[in-house]
């Protein structure tokens, strides 16, 4: 920007469009973001009842959610993965966001524990100890 030599009009000013342009680029991309990682831990699935499980108190530990639906196909980031693939991704994400991650597993109250046991092995293999469950009480079951 060329600041102008002769200040007769007044005094020098500077130009904010292209700062506000950029903060609403940024309001804008955070609030896709954040939509986007409240979706894939709301897929429809008909999560299992349990008694035993407990509320959600630390909710700022970076997550990783798994979908696992009936059939077996695993749901990662909203794609689906083969189960070969869980480790190499769990590592990275291992390695982007440090040791205090969490694998949340979401899978359909049919699905068998022969389909778990894949994610939970691939969790342990990259590292990852931490593996939450996510289900539903016995009185909001269907």
């Amino acid at each position: 920007m060329r600041v102008p030599t002769n200040l007769k009009r007044g005094e020098a000013e500077f130009n904010m469009t292209p700062m506000i342009d950029v903060v609403f680029l940024l309001i804008i991309f955070f609030l896709v973001s954040s939509h986007l990682a409240k979706q894939e831990a709301q897929m429809p699935l008909p999560l299992p009842a349990a008694e035993s499980g407990h509320e959600i108190v630390d909710d700022q530990m970076a997550r990783v959610v798994v979908n696992i639906e009936a059939d077996g196909t695993l749901i990662l980031a909203g794609r689906r993965v083969p189960a070969e693939q869980l480790v190499e991704r769990f590592a990275a994400e291992r390695e982007r966001s440090g040791d205090s991650i969490e694998v949340r597993i979401r899978c359909d109250r049919a699905t068998p524990y022969a389909n778990v046991k894949p994610v939970m092995l691939a969790a342990t293999e990259a590292g990852i100890w931490s593996i939450a469950f996510s289900v539903i009480r016995p009185e909001d079951a269907p």
